[in-house]
Parts: structure tokens; sequence; C-alpha cells
């Protein structure tokens, strides 16, 4: 994960994150914010890119606007997800620009979006849970996705891989993704049975003893990396991030970490024309 920083008005800078492994691809403009360089305040300090938490709609516009300054996009271009912990994944056209953000959405339960359409911004939202990026430089097709433990145990990733296959004629070997900044496998402790469910899918290493009775650490990170080596993914082609919100709650929003009060970092991701 490469951090980057582009200068704003008042001396401040935006801080994003990419991924080089994505950036090779050459037909995507990518980012993940972090909590630098937007203009809320208190818990919202200071990127957040929700509307519905409570935040004044105002400064939110304007971290959007920060945002498309340093994609080198507009804020009519962007069209963001419904996130309800489904693997529902959308096709999106220009037709969706402005979507969830400057007016209202007309679909729902959203987690996962598909596009081949060059200058459309797809966005999601995260504190917490992961982020996926996927690209196709072979069909030029994007694909963007959030999974929490829920679509990961419901294998989001292989999800959007077959969805990329059946819409663009994706073939798993040709596509890159990335899994994006979330919690650590030390700072995600799960119950028993939502450990179990993982266990028999992925394997034991998926997730540990934790540190009390029925209590277990699980690792979303290598969870969603062996569900894409299992959809045909090659190792190389998937970058695994080292970045844990929990960790770094004062950089990037957690929602365990701070029980809740909290804004929305944002995935961006839109295919060059």
């Amino acid at each position: 994960v490469r951090q980057n920083r582009v200068p704003m008005e008042g001396g401040e800078s935006l801080e994003y994150l990419t991924f080089p492994l994505l950036e090779r691809t050459g037909i995507v403009r990518h980012l993940f914010t972090t909590r630098l360089g937007g203009v809320s305040g208190g818990e919202f300090s200071s990127m957040n890119l929700s509307l519905d938490r409570g935040d004044s709609r105002e400064n939110v516009l304007e971290n959007y606007r920060r945002v498309a300054r340093a994609l080198d996009c507009r804020v009519e271009d962007m069209a963001a997800s419904h996130q309800t912990h489904t693997t529902n994944i959308r096709y999106m056209t220009s037709a969706d620009k402005g979507k969830g953000i400057l007016r209202p959405r007309d679909y729902v339960d959203v987690d996962g979006m598909l596009t081949d359409e060059p200058g459309l911004v797809l966005v999601t939202f995260y504190a917490d849970c992961v982020p996926l990026y996927f690209g196709d430089p072979a069909h030029r097709a994007i694909g963007l996705a959030h999974s929490g433990w829920r679509g990961t145990v419901g294998r989001m990733g292989e999800r959007m891989v077959e969805a990329m296959g059946e819409r663009f004629g994706s073939r798993p070997e040709e596509l890159y993704a990335a899994i994006g900044p979330s919690i650590c496998r030390d700072c995600y402790e799960v119950s028993e049975d939502v450990a179990e469910q993982f266990i028999e899918m992925l394997g034991d290493e998926v997730a540990v003893p934790g540190k009390g009775p029925g209590k277990y650490q699980l690792d979303l990170w290598l969870a969603n990396e062996l569900i894409l080596r299992r959809a045909g993914l090659q190792s190389s082609h998937i970058a695994v991030t080292d970045i844990c919100t929990c960790h770094n709650s004062g950089y990037l929003f957690s929602h365990r970490a701070s029980g809740g009060r909290r804004g929305s970092l944002a995935a961006f991701l839109t295919l060059k024309a």
C-alpha cells in the first residue's frame, strides 16, 4: 500500500492510499481514503464520506469534492453502493452517476458493483470491513465490493469473479485484485459460531482461539485472499493490505475502536478512458 498526499487549500493535505499492483494494470484510477484532509469535525474528523451518520451534508460534499480533485474526476461522476452485508452485485452504467451522493439511489442491498464504462467512479464505504478492488486489463472492466464477515463467509470475492466472468468474459487468471485496509486478526474477536463457519470453509488458519472461552481471532485478510485464490486468481495478482483500521483509528475510521462513533472511509475505483 502506498501513501499519497495532495495539497488542499488552507495548507492541509488530503492523504489517501493506493495499491501499486492496481496502478500497474494501466486501466484504473483508484484510492482508499484516510481520516486526513477533510473538513468534517468531532467524531467525523475530518474526511468523512458518509451522508447518513449525522455529519453535515455540506461538509461531506466538500470532502467528496476534495477526493474528486485527487482522482481528476467530478463528484457528479460518482455512484455509491447501498451496503447491507449482502453478496448482491450490480452492473453500473453512466446512468447511475451521482446516485447515493448527489441524488437518490433507485437500488438497495448492493455490496458489490461492476462496470466497463470509463469515467464512472464506483464508491463503497468502510470502517473495519474489507474493501475488494478488481481490475481486468484484458476486457477493460472493473469491480469494487464491500466484504465484512458476512460478505466474506458468503464468498463475496468469488461472487465478484463469477459476475465479471458472466458480464465481461473475464477469466480469473487475468484478474487483478486488492484487499484493502480493514480490521486485522489481532483486533477482530468473534464468537465461536462465526469462527466455525470460516474454519469449515477455509481451514483453521483463518480463525485462531482467542483470549477467552468461545472466542476466536478472525483473519479477514487471509480469508479473502484464500477465497480469491480458490476462485482462480494468481497469487501474484493479489495485493493484501498490511494496515489495520482498528490499530490505526486516528488515521482510519474504525467502528470497533470508536464504539460506533465515527465517520466512514471510502474506496473509489474508475476505469480510465
